[in-house]
């Protein structure tokens, strides 16, 4: 039997993107219901595209710049019902990818991937945690990257510093999250098959790199009710 999330909520920063609509689409399958913040009106319609009718079913937070304490307050407060703010499930998908030597990496490409990958991950789970705690259940699963297990690595300065830090914000919620029902993980793919990737790598080897769906398949079972043992996991998602 498939795991359910019947009667749960789902936050999921970065849902249009290639990972995210993967994993909007599977949550609804599961019963979850579903709410997806966006900047741009663009990446909404080919959410929209994408999940076909499923899309009546998926809740959208437009302007919704989640480096911003207000609009992130905002969000929780819309998703919540009548008895609770927040969302059951925080999925941080949102991020970015920049590839330059450190001379070539500027102080607004440093910030920009901060931004985006870390302070996204941090402003949602501070905002979410409380209500969860509260709650007595919740789930928050990030997306970090195996340059940041791995100790870093050449010309992904600014990437792989936010993406430890991705990765360290897990590890320290998860032990914050202890006995409260909550739990807190990480998914660390590697490279993943998506249009951009292969648009960037046209020569590259794609045997090992991993399907969306498959990833979202990982994300559904930690955030169901039978990932309750599973907190402050690192997990690698590889094919090699």
């Amino acid at each position: 039997m498939g795991e359910r999330l019947d009667g749960k909520s789902a936050l999921i920063t970065g849902g249009t993107g290639a990972l995210g609509r993967h994993v909007v689409k599977r949550f609804l399958e599961a019963g979850g219901r579903i709410h997806v913040p966006v900047l741009d009106p663009d990446e909404a319609d080919e959410l929209v595209a994408f999940l076909g009718d499923g899309a009546e079913a998926v809740d959208f937070h437009h302007d919704a710049d989640l480096t911003e304490p207000r609009v992130v307050d905002s969000v929780m407060a819309a998703v919540g019902g009548p008895e609770a703010d927040g969302p059951d499930i925080l999925l941080n998908l949102a991020g970015g990818f920049a590839m330059a030597p450190i001379d070539e990496t500027s102080p607004e490409l440093w910030h920009r991937m901060i931004a985006m990958n870390a302070t996204t991950a941090f402003m949602a789970s501070r905002a979410a945690f409380p209500t969860m705690s509260r709650r007595g259940w919740g789930r928050i699963i990030n997306v970090s990257a195996l340059p940041a297990l791995e100790g870093g690595a050449a010309e992904l300065t600014a990437y792989a510093a936010a993406k430890s830090a991705v990765l360290n914000l897990t590890r320290s919620l998860a032990q914050e999250a202890a006995e409260t029902g909550i739990t807190v993980n990480a998914i660390l793919p590697s490279i993943i098959d998506t249009p951009a990737n292969r648009e960037a790598m046209p020569r590259a080897d794609t045997a090992g790199w991993i399907p969306p769906a498959e990833i979202a398949d990982v994300c559904l079972f930690l955030a169901s009710p039978r990932a309750r043992v599973v907190n402050g996991a690192m997990l690698t998602l590889n094919l090699g």
